[in-house]
């Protein structure tokens, strides 16, 4: 049966040429440095920063937000990806969970998804009920009006990837052992479901796409394409300077004065050395290539 548009891809725009892996890392590297300088400035101003990632399974917002937080100081900027609510969160204000985990002045947070949820997954797989989810499409354009209303910057980023390629990532997960814990029977209704999951992700639009707190879509075809445009656009988005501090200086060490003896080395336990068999592999080999050959007459 072939496929209808909606089915083929979420974007009209194709599928972009593949990023040059010299460029990609020169300019991530840039941008990494830029990302520092804006976290030094929220930081020192007291800033608030919430950054929502939503999308696709296997879209590619776990690798962006592993780039965006590489080199970032991890006490005032934090992932929060919460598992499903326990019972006593099922019992709560459907938004009263995250509100929790909102930032305090000088922090960044990133949701690895978020209150979104209740449009997406728990919609389509239908773990919420019809009131539920209408109350929702009600109260989050409320609920964000009023965390931008009180100095939040709040920027929302939906990952859109294609079914062809949402499902070459599937089966590149399968066939790495180091990646299949993210392969999920949840993950996997995705490609059954991927009409459902394309209105559900159409009806949140119209809803939640608002002046205050708009979606931006994120073409993620190329993931390494995808992680520099979001990267650039939150950089373009948020009013930061960058804040020249003096470095500090490494003091001399002072001569010792105190006849301190370090205690021999057989009264602690050191982790074995396991490094230096891969050092004698490596010698090992380059003795085996320097050898030539005999001729043989």
């Amino acid at each position: 049966m072939a496929k209808s548009n909606s089915q083929k891809t979420e974007n009209a725009g194709g599928r972009p040429p593949k990023l040059a892996k010299k460029a990609y890392e020169k300019e991530l590297r840039r941008l990494q440095a830029e990302l520092v300088d804006m976290q030094q400035w929220v930081v020192e101003t007291g800033a608030r920063v919430v950054i929502i990632m939503e999308g696709r399974d296997a879209a590619g917002k776990g690798s962006a937000i592993k780039r965006i937080t590489q080199y970032l100081n991890p006490r005032t900027c934090r992932i929060e990806a919460l598992p499903a609510p326990n019972s006593r969160e099922q019992g709560q204000w459907y938004f009263q969970r995250y509100v929790e985990r909102l930032p305090t002045a000088g922090e960044i947070v990133i949701f690895d998804r978020s209150w979104y949820n209740r449009a997406g997954v728990e919609r389509v797989m239908g773990f919420c009920t019809s009131q539920e989810y209408r109350r929702f499409l009600h109260q989050a354009p409320i609920f964000e009006r009023l965390l931008v209303e009180d100095g939040i910057m709040l920027r929302k980023y939906w990952f859109s990837v294609s079914d062809e390629e949402q499902i070459n990532r599937f089966r590149s997960r399968l066939n790495d052992p180091l990646r299949r814990w993210k392969l999920s029977p949840m993950d996997l209704q995705s490609i059954t479901r991927w009409e459902d999951y394309s209105r559900a992700k159409d009806e949140m639009f119209v809803h939640t796409d608002i002046p205050s707190a708009p979606w931006y879509t994120v073409e993620s075809e190329d993931k390494k394409r995808s992680r520099i445009n979001v990267i650039s656009h939150l950089l373009s988005t948020i009013p930061y300077e960058k804040i020249d501090r003096p470095l500090p200086e490494i003091p001399e060490r002072p001569e010792s004065t105190e006849t301190y003896e370090r205690p021999p080395r057989e009264e602690f336990r050191y982790v074995p050395d396991v490094a230096e068999s891969l050092e004698k592999k490596r010698v090992k080999g380059h003795g085996h290539k320097g050898k030539k050959k005999k001729k043989t007459k």
